[in-house]
């Protein structure tokens, strides 16, 4: 079964209808339990960091989550659950993060004449073969709203870039951890598609 972890910040919902599109049943669920057995885990968000961290800890919900990460099954990061996994932020910082991939968190200049967050569609340019890219095409377009991005230490992590004054990096792997900046649930077809291939690893 696949887990969508709620802890209070996120369009859950809109994640799980995604999954329900492609075939895949999945639950939204804070229960500690249910997050350390499940198949498959999704880890979504929205909001500022610190407060997502503080959720997560104030649930319980930080153990099990590594407990499925250290466990080598399937795991989805989407938004801010991209940004959690690493070091730390600088929003609103410093501020720990889950450290399961080491960098840090940083926030677009202001000063690069673009507006801030970066919100709608961008293409995405993929930098190494990885099972939740198949049957998307280079360069495919797909729906972002952020105002950080992660800067990884470890650019054998980075699965995908995209361009928002700076190249950034907006997808990242490492053996079964998955992640992406992007709203796969907001991106149409192409979004499905990475959805249904999670649901499929």
């Amino acid at each position: 079964m696949i887990v969508i972890v709620d802890y209070g910040m996120g369009n859950l919902r809109s994640v799980q209808k995604g999954f329900e599109k492609v075939g895949a049943p999945a639950v939204v669920s804070r229960d500690r339990q249910a997050v350390a057995k499940a198949a498959r885990l999704v880890l979504p968000g929205v909001g500022a960091f610190p407060e997502c961290m503080r959720n997560l800890d104030r649930f319980g919900l930080v153990e099990p989550v590594l407990e499925v990460i250290g466990s080598g099954r399937p795991f989805l990061g989407i938004c801010l659950g991209l940004q959690l996994l690493f070091d730390e932020s600088e929003e609103f910082g410093p501020c720990e993060g889950l450290k399961v991939l080491r960098g840090r968190v940083r926030a677009f200049e202001r000063n690069m004449g673009l507006k801030i967050p970066h919100m709608g569609w961008n293409q995405v340019w993929v930098s190494k073969e990885v099972p939740i890219f198949r049957g998307i095409d280079d360069g495919s377009y797909f729906y972002f709203v952020h105002s950080y991005y992660v800067d990884p230490e470890d650019q054998a992590d980075v699965a995908a870039q995209s361009e928002y004054g700076i190249r950034f990096t907006c997808a990242i792997q490492r053996e079964n951890v998955f992640a992406l900046q992007f709203h796969p649930e907001k991106s149409q077809d192409m979004g499905l598609q990475i959805l249904r291939n999670f649901a499929n690893l």
